[in-house]
């Protein structure tokens, strides 16, 4: 019965790679016709106006008449009443950031200004008077105290301030150009005689402040 059994059926030929290729592209011709299919992304060339236009403000700093004649970091405080207890005195820091001694140029005055860091915020702004006496702060070798008009708050008020630098040295240049400071605002004053009255005319507020710095402890 050899006759009646079956023949093996040949095996189908494997694909060939050009069927392979040409049904790739084929689907890929589908995706390039399909309006819904993949679009590389493209940069909008659009333009945006500004709603509002603002114009450029030039700003002054009530400096551009004077030079700097000395500039040093340091840390500024104020003898004033404590914030809940008017009666009670003590030190309160006003800022750190860099004191700079100017020069104006017409007049030759000099005063002192301080700004916070950061901020920017005046803390201490007053003419170098030859009346204003510089004291070590309680015998330290890099702290000065003394007592001025300042003017930082946008008004007059007699205070009692101290400074205190890195390090002795700075202090000592600190001093020596304060006291050139007062030179040079005393020799610009148009009246040195009428300056030299006031000073001999009592001043009681002065008096009392005085009294009071005396007594002041040193700076922690």
């Amino acid at each position: 019965m050899a006759d009646a059994e079956t023949e093996p059926k040949p095996e189908a030929p494997p694909a060939s790679a050009g069927a392979e290729s040409t049904g790739a592209a084929d689907v890929k011709g589908d995706e390039e016709d399909d309006d819904n299919g993949y679009a590389p992304e493209e940069e909008a060339q659009v333009e945006f106006q500004p709603v509002v236009k603002l114009e450029q403000v030039k700003t002054t700093t009530m400096e551009e008449d004077e030079e700097v004649s000395f500039k040093m970091r340091a840390k500024l405080f104020r003898w004033e009443s404590d914030t809940w207890e008017k009666e009670v005195k003590m030190w309160k820091e006003r800022g750190t950031g860099d004191v700079k001694f100017l020069k104006h140029k017409e007049t030759g005055k000099v005063r002192m200004l301080m700004r916070r860091e950061k901020t920017m915020k005046i803390c201490a702004n007053f003419f170098l008077q030859p009346s204003i006496d510089l004291k070590e702060n309680a015998g330290s070798d890099r702290s000065w105290v003394w007592q001025c008009v300042d003017f930082s708050e946008e008004k007059e008020v007699v205070s009692v301030l101290a400074i205190r630098f890195a390090n002795s040295e700075n202090a000592t240049k600190f001093k020596e150009a304060f006291e050139e400071g007062k030179v040079a605002t005393g020799a610009s004053s148009v009246g040195g005689a009428e300056l030299t009255e006031l000073r001999k005319e009592p001043d009681t507020e002065k008096q009392d402040a005085n009294k009071e710095k005396d007594a002041i402890v040193e700076v922690s």
